[in-house]
């Protein structure tokens, strides 16, 4: 009620501890589901440099169950899961540990703009860049510290460009989260531009536009996400 009186916003560590391990849950399935069989392999070339062996970044990796699934399936590459919330960089590590991945994955609390570099041949963004206070900043980084032909992947949640056209139940389950989470929490990051969950391909390829991105694509989709490419 004070955010909302305010307009303060609310940073994703001030809900109970309840809402990060349900939210985990919830995109656990999907990632289970889709990630490493469908997604990944939908972006140009990344599967066989994975297999080669290449950094890996996981912006806002959260409980890391996206960061985990990769690194089970390319134990060739090394992995680095970052966040700001320094309880689930725990839970994140737990994680890792549980399923003996530990040799090549690395958790650290950190922004998604001041992350370390590494050259990494793949950031991802798993439905959190609609998250952030400044997602152009995001971008911006990722650009500095990508590897010449490397790939970011972008996984947002599933919207049309039009508000008119994203009157589903999904869409309204996430306009409803995006008004008490995702806008509240980049409100709360500085609010440069609050893109809230039903983005739309078109403004998140904005995004990437105006941070050095030369290409820009839809490479997959479901009912709940759409699967974004962008290279330099």
């Amino acid at each position: 009620m004070e955010a909302f009186r305010t307009g303060k916003g609310v940073a994703w560590g001030d809900h109970h501890d309840r809402l990060h391990s349900g939210v985990a849950a919830f995109y656990r399935n999907a990632y289970r589901a889709s990630l490493l069989s469908e997604w990944l392999p939908a972006l140009d070339g990344v599967v066989d440099r994975l297999d080669a062996g290449i950094d890996v970044a996981d912006v806002g990796c959260g409980f890391g169950h996206s960061t985990v699934l990769m690194a089970e399936a390319f134990p060739r590459s090394r992995f680095h899961g970052f966040d700001t919330h320094p309880a689930s960089i725990d839970a994140a590590r737990r994680n890792a540990a549980d399923a003996g991945v530990g040799d090549r994955v690395v958790f650290d609390v950190a922004g998604a703009v001041d992350y370390p570099g590494k050259r990494y041949g793949l950031i991802c963004f798993f439905d959190c860049l609609h998250d952030l206070g400044d997602p152009v900043a995001a971008a911006r980084h990722a650009a500095k510290v990508l590897a010449p032909d490397g790939t970011v992947l972008l996984v947002e949640p599933f919207a049309n460009d039009r508000v008119e056209d994203n009157l589903s139940p999904v869409a309204r389950l996430y306009y409803a989260a995006s008004t008490v989470l995702c806008c509240a929490h980049a409100i709360s990051d500085g609010g440069n531009l609050v893109l809230g969950a039903q983005a739309g391909e078109a403004r998140l390829a904005d995004v990437f536009r105006k941070a050095g991105f030369t290409r820009f694509r839809r490479a997959a989709e479901s009912p709940f996400n759409l699967i974004l490419e962008a290279r330099r």
